[in-house]
């Protein structure tokens, strides 16, 4: 059995497939997680979905900001915007069915046999694994329990630092822009969802990428996470972001997990 980590998809189907089979990954004896963002601006969307659904307890996905957008634009919570590729899965004959499995997919995935956790974009320093895991189950129960409210407030940039005060609306909007926006943090440990470009152009001190927060709660644990096309495939031991960029024409990238010599394969997408 083997354990493949895969990242940002985003609707882009044929490479998935090319991805799966250069892998020889088999749902009858691997696993497989995906980052989030399975769908959206790529031209199959809809393959996608039917795709990894199809894997049943063979995948675990999280889920990233594209696939809470297709959710909200399903509930006509948010509109279509330029470049969305979401019309055939809402147009599908089996629309309802990929929506309600794609609604109870989690924002946080832990697997203890391996001490790795999975989020599509990051967490904040102010959070260790539990309070993270916590947080995260906090927005899942919400969303499934009433998801149309959860979207009438849940777009917005503030608040945009942890307080354990914070409840409600604020509180979810918090935790959904942690683990499906986040990128950068200011010195204070403020999110600053609007950056969103390569860290090895200079931002200064006053970007910080999300896993180079002095002091953070979460050190020491092992993360997966996607969301971060500039930033390409990165690893530093404790934290590695798998989207290459696919949808850009770049790459579709694959890391085994279980296999700590294992070297990222990876699939061209141009």
């Amino acid at each position: 059995m083997a354990l493949y980590a895969i990242g940002d998809v985003q609707g882009c189907d044929a490479q998935l497939g090319a991805l799966l089979a250069t892998l020889n990954f088999s749902a009858d004896r691997d696993r497989l997680w995906l980052v989030g963002d399975l769908v959206n601006r790529g031209p199959d969307s809809l393959k996608v979905l039917r795709r990894i659904r199809a894997l049943g307890d063979a995948a675990s996905v999280v889920l990233g900001n594209h696939d809470l957008h297709l959710i909200a634009v399903s509930l006509g919570k948010a509109r279509l915007r330029d470049g969305d590729t979401l019309d055939a899965i809402l147009a599908a004959p089996d629309r309802g069915a990929l929506l309600d499995w794609l609604i109870t997919r989690p924002l946080m995935y832990e697997d203890p046999g391996t001490n790795t956790c999975m989020v599509h974009a990051g967490l904040p320093p102010q959070w260790d694994l539990t309070l993270a895991l916590r947080c995260a189950r906090e927005f899942e129960r919400a969303l499934q329990a009433d998801p149309a409210k959860v979207f009438d407030s849940l777009y917005g940039d503030q608040p945009d630092r942890w307080d354990h005060a914070l409840q409600g609306a604020d509180r979810l909007r918090f935790i959904a822009n942690c683990l499906t926006r986040m990128r950068y943090l200011d010195p204070q440990g403020r999110l600053l969802l609007r950056a969103k470009g390569s860290p090895k152009k200079a931002h200064g001190k006053s970007h910080v990428p999300w896993f180079e927060a002095p002091d953070a709660l979460w050190a020491g644990s092992k993360i997966i996470f996607g969301h971060w096309s500039t930033l390409g495939f990165f690893t530093n031991g404790e934290v590695t972001g798998l989207d290459t960029g696919c949808v850009w024409g770049e790459c579709l990238t694959a890391l085994r997990l279980d296999d700590p010599r294992a070297k990222p394969v990876q699939v061209k997408c141009g």
